[in-house]
C-alpha cells in the first residue's frame, strides 16, 4: 500500500475511533464473506463492523489515544465501531458468536475504559437503554399514580365520613346540618324584620335564630 493510502486509512481509523463510544476487536479466521456481510447487516443500527490491516490499527489507535488493544491485534481482525447502544452491539456480537464460532471476541473498550472479552459478555447482558428507559418512565407514572391517590384518599374520607354522620343525625331524628357547600334554606328573609324596629329588636331577632347569616358573612 502507498505511502498516501496508508496515511488515509490510519487517519480514517483513528476517526472512527474518536468518534465510537465503544469498540469491540473480533478475530474471524474461517468465517465466510457472506457470513461476514449477515453480521455488519444484524450490527449496522449500532456499528460499523469493518476488517482493518493490524499495522495499520496499531498506530491508528495510538493517534486516537487508544490502548485497549494493545498487544491484541493478531491474526484476521476486524473491529465493530459502536456509535449507537454499546449494548445492544454487544449482544448482536455475542450472539453471532455463538451461532458461528469461528468469531472470536477478543477486547473492547467503552468510554475509553479496556474490556476484556468476558465484560463484552457481561455487558450483552444487560437490558437495553430503551428497556431501561421504559422501566424508568414506568416507575414514574407509578409514583405519579400513588402521589394522586394519596391526596385523594382524605378528600374522598372526609365526605363519607359527613355522609355518615348526616345519616346518624336523620335515623335519631335530630336537626340535620346542611353540607358544606349549599345555602341555608331556613335563613330569614331580609323583608321579615320590621323596618320600624328598635336596635334593640333587631338584635333579639339575630339572637333567636342561630343559622341566620350575619350582614358580615
Amino acid at each position: 500500500m502507498a505511502t498516501a493510502a496508508k496515511s488515509a486509512a490510519i487517519a480514517e481509523l483513528a476517526e472512527h475511533f474518536r468518534n465510537s463510544g465503544a469498540a469491540v476487536l473480533t478475530e474471524y479466521r474461517g468465517l465466510t464473506v457472506k457470513q461476514l456481510t449477515e453480521l455488519r447487516t444484524s450490527i449496522r443500527a449500532h456499528a460499523t463492523y469493518a476488517v482493518v490491516k493490524n499495522t495499520l490499527t496499531e498506530r491508528a489507535a495510538k493517534e486516537a489515544g487508544v490502548t485497549a488493544f494493545d498487544g491484541q491485534l493478531t491474526g484476521p481482525s476486524a473491529i465493530a465501531f459502536v456509535t449507537g447502544d454499546p449494548v445492544e452491539a454487544a449482544k448482536t456480537l455475542r450472539d453471532f458468536a455463538k451461532a458461528h464460532p469461528l468469531l472470536v471476541i477478543k477486547a473492547g473498550m467503552l468510554d475509553g475504559k479496556a474490556l476484556t472479552a468476558d465484560e463484552i459478555r457481561k455487558l450483552a447482558d444487560l437490558e437495553s437503554r430503551e428497556v431501561l428507559l421504559a422501566k424508568l418512565a414506568g416507575a414514574m407514572n407509578a409514583s405519579l399514580a400513588k402521589a394522586v391517590y394519596l391526596f385523594a384518599a382524605p378528600l374522598s374520607q372526609a365526605a363519607r365520613t359527613i355522609d355518615a354522620l348526616r345519616a346518624k343525625v336523620e335515623t335519631e331524628g335530630g336537626p340535620v346540618a346542611p353540607a358544606p357547600d349549599s345555602t341555608p334554606q331556613d335563613s330569614v328573609p331580609q323583608d321579615s324584620v320590621p323596618q320600624d324596629a328598635t336596635p334593640q329588636d333587631s338584635a333579639d331577632t339575630t339572637d333567636s335564630v342561630t343559622d341566620a347569616p350575619t350582614d358580615d358573612a
